[in-house]
């Protein structure tokens, strides 16, 4: 480790709340101008193409669901080691989420859903919970993971980490089940119309 990389891991794990702001803020930053500027950094996609990454992120947030879900068993087990690996496995996917959300959205727009009235209500109300969720979540792990990659497990004891861990990651994983779900009845139960993130 050089000297540079002990003093950034130095700062982290002495200010892991601060670093959890800033990386929240870069994260909604991106989103949010991925939504409303038109930012020419994305390819253009077609169609086709919106579906495949659409595909590609439901196989992405259910890959998170099972290593999130291992994760949690794993610390419930005592299992650390296992624990740490599943929980930054499940981050690193959800990072690479973001990256193919993103690509998504900003080179393709985003898919309407066409249903009966009833079901329409159902979906929107779980994608909204959905997004509530992940909006919430992603403070609150980066936190937990910031604390995780930066104490030892007996440090751990003296941190918020498991109190913040436990509402991470069920908020984390109830986001990414219901993210999963509204996928299938978006792509393959019923209908969706294709319309694009609006430009200010």
């Amino acid at each position: 480790m050089t000297p540079a990389t002990a003093t950034a891991r130095q700062r982290v794990r002495n200010n892991p709340l601060e670093t959890a702001i800033v990386l929240t803020v870069v994260g909604y930053s991106l989103v949010i101008g991925t939504f409303v500027l038109d930012l020419p950094i994305y390819p253009e996609l077609s169609n086709a193409q919106v579906n495949v990454f659409s595909s590609v992120i439901a196989v992405i947030n259910g890959t998170t669901t099972v290593f999130l879900a291992a994760g949690w068993y794993y610390i419930r087990a005592g299992d650390v080691e296992k624990h740490r690996y599943a929980m930054v496995t499940a981050f690193a996917l959800i990072l690479l989420f973001l990256v193919v959300y993103l690509i998504r959205v900003g080179g393709g727009g985003t898919k309407q859903f066409v249903g009966p009235d009833l079901v329409t209500y159902a979906y929107l109300a779980m994608l909204a919970i959905h997004i509530l969720l992940s909006i919430l979540a992603v403070p609150l792990v980066l936190y937990a993971l910031l604390l995780g990659l930066t104490h030892t497990p007996a440090e751990l004891r003296e941190t918020a980490h498991a109190r913040v861990g436990r509402f991470a990651a069920g908020s984390w994983l109830l986001s990414l089940i219901l993210g999963v779900v509204t996928y299938l009845m978006l792509d393959h139960i019923y209908a969706y119309e294709f319309a694009w993130i609006v430009v200010v």
